[in-house]
């Protein structure tokens, strides 16, 4: 890999992002994982993390992603990682999302197989250290997917909540 330093990028992340797709964040998890999107290739979005949100989409593989990869020892999907500012106006995610700053992840181990996404949730909830944990969707047994966010500085508001769907627009409580 071609190591370059880059102005945009903090002093500490020396990486060629152009190489994305054999970067690994994480033992188990690659840059292009976290960054692919239907709807950024079909709008031609660049949805290349650099910088401070590179650094926290790091921080995100090894604090969250990589502890539950190997706590279950399964292959775990995530459905979705970053996504630039574009792409989030483009799928109207909120303009406060986590996403667009690398510190979060959707993940469905629903995709593979193994495990169940309550159990992903319940071994983040007592096991590890975030900022916002989110049951999207689904039933009261099993949600649809789960949503882990952590912030690479700063205090974790260790937030758990639900999403659900009320007269078609969605709505967050607490757990």
């Amino acid at each position: 890999m071609n190591i370059t330093h880059d102005n945009d990028f903090n002093p500490y992340t020396l990486i060629n992002i152009k190489n994305r797709n054999g970067m690994k964040l994480s033992e188990n998890l690659t840059l292009a994982e976290c960054c692919k999107s239907a709807t950024a290739i079909k709008n031609g979005i660049d949805n290349t993390p650099h910088g401070d949100h590179l650094d926290n989409l790091f921080n995100t593989a090894q604090q969250i992603f990589q502890p539950i990869r190997d706590h279950f020892g399964v292959p775990i999907k995530v459905t979705s990682g970053y996504r630039s500012e574009a792409l989030n106006a483009k799928i109207g995610g909120s303009k406060t999302s986590q996403h667009s700053k690398g510190e979060a992840l959707d993940i469905d181990a629903d995709i593979y197989g193994g495990i169940t996404n309550k159990q992903i949730f319940d071994f983040v909830k007592d096991n590890l250290e975030f900022d916002q944990l989110i049951w999207e969707f689904g039933t009261d047994n099993e949600p649809n997917w789960v949503h882990v966010s952590i912030k690479h500085f700063g205090e974790q508001r260790k937030q758990i909540l639900r999403a659900s769907r009320v007269r078609g627009k969605v709505h967050y409580s607490n757990y």
